[in-house]
């Protein structure tokens, strides 16, 4: 299950005008950092990379780059936090249903791809970078452990939220299924991204036809969900 690969071919971030020189430039040497790690992993492959080669194409020490991403599977595949404080959000925003607000995030996630690949000089070849870069964060078995980690987090966060909702434990059934029921969402939206990322799709083609699978699978997940709260515990 995907939760974050694809997401990290969005535009950078707004920077926050609050935010001070050195704050900039911490945000910038992190991206540096993550940009310069997955050129080099597309290039030789994730395993074959040490991540003191990473820090000596950026000019830092290797202690430096374990600051700024704990794992070196992080490195790549580090939009969890941000795709967790957003589940968070959304899943306790009373006036959305839990499958609005994870439409919402996905949709955000795809319209933040599709507007990346439509202002390259070369939209077929950005989608070419895409698919590759997926097929990298699929090709080790530690990257392959990461997704199914984060993926994991995600669902008990999804589930605590969902019981604050019904006013019960997360660790009941119906909190849990519920979670990992949204959470496959964005297995749907990764497997949808693989057939229409061809080179033959234009941007607004891959939003409209990714969209639309994701929202057939929002539907059995919405008719399912309706009875969340009316679930009362059996034990």
């Amino acid at each position: 299950m995907s939760t974050v690969d694809w997401t990290a071919w969005h535009p950078e971030a707004a920077e926050p005008e609050a935010d001070g020189l050195r704050e900039r430039k911490k945000r910038q040497l992190r991206q540096r950092l993550s940009d310069t790690a997955t050129g080099m992993f597309l290039e030789r492959g994730f395993d074959a990379v040490r991540v003191a080669e990473i820090a000596q194409a950026c000019g830092v020490s290797e202690k430096t780059v374990f600051n700024y991403f704990p794992t070196k599977e992080s490195l790549i595949l580090d939009r969890g936090e941000t795709t967790m404080a957003a589940l968070r959000a959304g899943l306790a925003d009373p006036d959305h249903t839990p499958v609005e607000a994870v439409l919402r995030i996905l949709s955000g996630e795809l319209r933040a791809m599709t507007s990346w690949i439509a202002a390259q000089d070369d939209p077929v070849h950005a989608t070419a970078m895409i698919r590759r870069f997926g097929a990298l964060t699929r090709s080790a078995p530690s990257l392959r452990a990461y997704h199914r980690d984060m993926t994991d987090r995600l669902v008990t966060v999804a589930a605590e939220v969902l019981a604050q909702r019904t006013h019960g434990s997360p660790d009941d059934p119906e909190p849990q299924i519920a979670a990992t029921a949204l959470l496959g969402l964005w297995s749907i939206q990764f497997q949808s991204l693989g057939r229409h990322l061809d080179g033959a799709h234009t941007p607004p083609q891959i939003q409209e036809a990714v969209t639309a699978d994701v929202r057939r699978a929002a539907k059995l997940v919405e008719s399912g969900l309706t009875s969340l709260g009316n679930a009362a515990p059996t034990r």
